[in-house]
């Protein structure tokens, strides 16, 4: 299954506070906030949406396409990307722009603040999609992920016009964009997903009911974060999947877009929703066990054992057989 991400690619700067955002904050000041948090860590790490995403699945044996815009100081970073099964053939690269910056502070309840810089970024709502499938004869499936908003909305309605299946994932973007927008951007996508105050916001901006927009999209996906995850299909049963047992909780950036990886990379396989929820919750474990996005390795080994002990021994032959782990 050939698998085009488009989306963000950015630098992230990580940053640990180890007091609680909800001390300083006073409600009554809030109107005229000015502060800055003294932090005792600084991480910088490789990042952004569709860049997570496709590190994801080629640590689980897929070969994403990935399709965005950077900076020409890009070139280290293309290159750890390509060491891990990523095709970085279609990303655009600017003569003028840096590539993006996504700055994150996340306090001691993990609570976060981050700023963004676009960057090269904005360049993305100039890329079409059809040169990349005909690069790569044919794409089955492509991810629309935080990005420039206008190459989203850009994207999905390419993506209709030419009959290729889309996965929405506004996420943060959903903040900028407007009702029209989202609207074009979700309706008619095989999967949407979102996290639960994000599903919250697309109903509010677009004005449709959540039984609305689950009429409108093929499959609605929304994570829960400590909960798992809900997965819902117009006509079926929902499907409600636990996380598994973290080892260690260190940092949260970046567990949504593996858990996306991860469920994109078993609908590959052909198997089931269910059991796409439980290797993308799996997968997201693995993030927050670590400092970074992109930092976590997959053994074969180590995924399957665990899998079984969250999921048991029959989820765990069953993606046994189709689990192909990337490492460089």
């Amino acid at each position: 299954m050939r698998i085009a991400v488009t989306g963000s690619i950015a630098t992230d700067h990580l940053m640990t506070f180890p007091g609680r955002f909800s001390e300083l904050l006073l409600p009554d000041q809030l109107d005229k906030v000015s502060l800055s948090f003294l932090v005792d860590d600084l991480q910088m790490r490789r990042g952004g949406i569709g860049a997570n995403i496709a590190f994801g699945l080629g640590c689980l044996g897929q070969h994403p396409v990935l399709v965005g815009a950077v900076g020409e100081d890009f070139a280290t970073y293309r290159s750890w990307l390509e060491r891990h099964g990523v095709d970085t053939l279609s990303v655009l690269v600017s003569e003028v722009r840096h590539t993006a910056r996504f700055v994150c502070t996340t306090d001691a309840d993990h609570n976060q603040i981050a700023s963004f810089y676009a960057g090269a970024m904005s360049d993305a709502r100039g890329i079409e999609l059809q040169p990349v499938a005909d690069r790569v004869g044919g794409l089955d499936l492509v991810v629309v992920a935080a990005n420039d908003p206008a190459a989203m909305v850009r994207h999905s309605e390419e993506c209709r016009q030419r009959g290729i299946p889309f996965a929405a994932d506004p996420s943060q973007q959903l903040a900028r964009m407007d009702g029209p927008d989202i609207r074009i951007l979700v309706d008619g996508a095989a999967y949407l997903f979102s996290n639960e105050y994000e599903a919250r916001l697309t109903e509010a901006k677009t004005g449709w009911s959540a039984a609305e927009l689950l009429d409108r999209v093929g499959v609605r996906i929304t994570t829960l974060g400590a909960k798992g995850a809900r997965v819902e299909r117009t006509g079926h049963d929902l499907i409600e999947v636990a996380p598994p047992q973290e080892r260690v909780r260190l940092e949260p950036t970046g567990v949504g877009d593996a858990f996306r990886a991860g469920f994109l990379a078993t609908v590959a396989w052909g198997l089931g929703l269910e059991r796409a929820a439980q290797v993308g919750s799996m997968l997201a474990t693995y993030v927050v066990e670590t400092v970074g996005t992109q930092e976590y390795e997959v053994s074969h080994r180590d995924f399957v054992s665990r899998f079984a002990e969250a999921y048991g021994p029959d989820a765990a032959t069953e993606i046994d057989g189709h689990l192909r782990t990337f490492r460089p």
